[in-house]
């Protein structure tokens, strides 16, 4: 099977640790991946504030780039929803576009959808002896409705200990630009999710969207916590390692 990475921009540009970690582990699954250069924004920052305009030929560079991609697998439910919920609104009124969107949208995958629902694997033989809590990111939860998938690969992970977190579902308040223009309301749901954190006594945080993994691991290293926040696919590298 072949896949191509979409890193994403946070990924890229504050995490490439966790796209080498969903490269080791896909290769490991024997996944043949590569790497389209061309790839860019998905227009996400754009789309959801309302530029469509300065969006769209963003949108075109993603088609373009993964045109001829077999399947598509990102870190960040966030942009796939982006791709999946605008595209076909940007580009309604071409039919070649629409298209090629379509196409996109049939195969761009999270990074644990892929694993469990394309790839058929449940059980990667990980070990991870943590207690562990998962904080369920909004985009891929009430849109994507992958939570399923990284709670069937922790359920399968050797000697870890789960710990679910209370009001799991609860928005972190990062919200991209919401955080920026409310950022009183911002930060009390992040200080109410580091609570509910800390409540489970977790040594690590695991998620499946890198910009609400960091706006978390902000707040707790702000109080001077020793949780370790990580994406599912650092927790599966790691724990395929151990």
């Amino acid at each position: 099977m072949k896949a191509s990475i979409f890193i994403t921009c946070i990924c890229d540009s504050m995490y490439p640790r966790v796209g080498e970690s969903m490269v080791r582990v896909l290769e490991k699954l024997g996944v043949t991946l590569d790497f389209p250069p061309e790839q860019t924004c998905c227009g996400q920052p754009a789309l959801s504030s309302g530029y469509w305009d300065y969006a769209k030929p963003i949108a075109e560079t993603m088609l373009a780039a993964f045109a001829h991609s077999e399947y598509v697998v990102a870190p960040a439910g966030s942009c796939i929803t982006a791709v999946k919920e605008y595209y076909p609104v940007l580009f309604e009124k071409n039919s070649t576009q629409y298209r090629q969107a379509e196409e996109l949208i049939g195969k761009i995958y999270e990074f644990s959808e892929f694993v469990v629902k394309v790839l058929k694997q449940e059980d990667l033989g990980a070990r991870f002896p943590h207690r562990v809590t998962y904080h369920s990111s909004c985009h891929s939860r009430r849109f994507l409705h992958t939570d399923q998938y990284i709670h069937t690969l922790l359920r399968n992970i050797k000697d870890i200990d789960y710990v679910p977190l209370p009001h799991e579902e609860a928005c972190c308040g990062f919200g991209g630009t919401f955080s920026i223009k409310l950022p009183e309301i911002s930060e009390a749901m992040v200080d109410e999710k580091a609570k509910h954190i800390l409540e489970t006594k977790a040594d690590v945080l695991v998620g499946v969207d890198l910009s609400c993994l960091m706006n978390i691991d902000g707040r707790l290293k702000k109080q001077k916590s020793n949780v370790r926040v990580m994406h599912i696919a650092e927790l599966l590298d790691e724990g395929l390692r151990t």
